[in-house]
């Protein structure tokens, strides 16, 4: 039978097919104003019951609510006993539509769409948001904010690692590194408090500069936090590096080779551990990173317990970065002077830590007219950005974080997409997983790190 005699026959509901009545074959339907509508279901769950034909194959759903799937991540298993024989990831269950939120924000406002992404990671966000707009406006922001800049993204890159060590040692039965992981983490997030006002999604790094200067007292809290870190970080050594349950847990567990991560554009510690020392603060390097001196840490092991070990390595390198910075800071402003972009860090805050000061707002209101509706019309349309579009690539703790930004000389982009490694690491995670046992799924997950935050961004 021709595939135009079966939809004659579902068409008329003549049933001449062998299997049975035509409804089990085609979609129901039924007649209304608008013509014939068509209910379809099923989907790729049902595709995936269909190849599970084997008596000894089982499909397993692990997630989207699953502890060891780091969020809203689905990991949809086929095995045969312990092995795992296909692996597939589904994710969406988080989405956010920030990117298509921030072309109907003004270029800062879009700042505060875009921390909240990789929400591990909030100020490389802002980074490379803002890098991508500085460039459209061809402007270069103030020395010291380049190098306040250095500092909160290494801060930001510790708290990360820190949680990536707590997460992944709970997934796989270590509560110890679960509170202790945490117990360092908070000393980061006190510490960026005190430093943007917020623990996380700061929007503290804005188009031109920073949001406002650092508190007086912020050497000292800076220098007091590398201490600590100094005689806590040894700590992991002693407890996860010389352990060996924790070593024969990871090693030679999720192999991937550097071919497959070029192949699946993987970056970050996941292609590092495989020993390709790509870290864009290195070969392309951003907001003065190429004057500082730190190290690049890489394996040929290529499996969970190379990738753990870099991450340790990293925080003790960016631990070094932090302190070259404080040594090369010096007083100057913190936003570039153009007062068409300078909005709003040029402002201060009051006694209560929110809104404006009085004396702030005296300013404003008793300078001339023009002076007060310049400043509303920047706070409500904001400023306007030269017609292109430009790429530009910051190194997050989980490899690299780019945005493409389309301008056409508005007041808001045009468009505005993420390229989102933890989107993007993903794609190993069949290659990680197949033909390895369901137990080292989970080790395999927790290496990568993934945020579904910037997954279903």
């Amino acid at each position: 039978m021709t595939t135009s005699d079966r939809l004659a026959d579902a068409t008329t509901g003549t049933d001449t097919s062998p299997e049975g009545s035509a409804s089990a074959q085609y979609a129901e339907h039924r007649e209304t104003t608008e013509g014939r509508v068509y209910t379809v279901s099923g989907g790729d769950w049902d595709d995936v019951l269909s190849d599970a034909t084997h008596d000894e194959r089982m499909v397993i759903n692990m997630g989207p609510q699953h502890p060891s799937t780091h969020g809203v991540l689905r990991l949809v298993l086929e095995m045969e006993g312990e092995t795992v024989t296909q692996l597939r990831s589904v994710i969406g269950y988080l989405h956010t539509g920030i990117e298509k939120n921030c072309e109907y924000r003004t270029w800062t406002q879009g700042v505060t769409f875009v921390t909240r992404m990789d929400y591990l990671a909030p100020l490389s966000n802002e980074m490379g948001y803002c890098l991508a707009v500085e460039k459209l406006l061809g402007i270069e922001v103030p020395r010291r904010a380049q190098l306040l800049r250095v500092l909160l993204l290494e801060l930001n890159r510790i708290a990360s690692h820190f949680v990536y060590i707590a997460t992944g040692g709970m997934e796989l039965g270590a509560t110890t590194a679960m509170t202790l992981g945490f117990r360092e983490r908070e000393e980061v997030l006190h510490l960026l408090e005190h430093l943007t006002g917020l623990r996380m999604n700061h929007a503290f790094i804005r188009p031109g500069g920073l949001a406002q200067d650092m508190p007086e007292d912020f050497h000292q809290a800076v220098t007091a936090f590398c201490k600590v870190m100094d005689e806590r970080l040894p700590l992991y050594d002693k407890l996860f590096t010389g352990q060996p349950i924790w070593r024969n847990r990871l090693k030679d567990v999720g192999y991937l080779p550097v071919d497959a991560c070029l192949a699946l554009g993987i970056t970050g510690p996941v292609l590092r551990s495989a020993g390709l020392p790509w870290d864009l603060r290195k070969v392309e390097p951003y907001s003065s990173y190429e004057e500082f001196d730190f190290d690049v840490p890489t394996s040929t092991d290529a499996d969970c317990w190379a990738r753990y070990l870099i991450r340790v390595e990293e925080m003790h390198q960016s631990l070094r970065i932090v302190r070259q910075v404080l040594k090369k800071l010096e007083p100057g402003p913190v936003m570039v002077e153009d007062k068409k972009v300078a909005w709003p860090a040029q402002l201060s805050i009051s006694s209560d830590g929110m809104g404006n000061s009085l004396d702030h707002v005296r300013k404003i209101m008793g300078q001339s007219m023009e002076s007060l509706i310049h400043h509303f019309k920047l706070v409500t349309e904001g400023f306007h950005v030269p017609p292109g579009q430009v790429y530009v690539p910051v190194e997050s703790p989980r490899g690299e974080l780019g945005f493409h930004l389309v301008s056409g000389g508005g007041t808001r982009p045009l468009r505005v997409h993420v390229r989102e490694p933890s989107f993007v690491n993903l794609q190993s995670m069949p290659a990680m997983s197949e033909g390895g046992l369901v137990a080292d799924v989970i080790a395999a997950v927790a290496s990568i790190d993934p945020v579904m935050g910037g997954v279903d961004r």
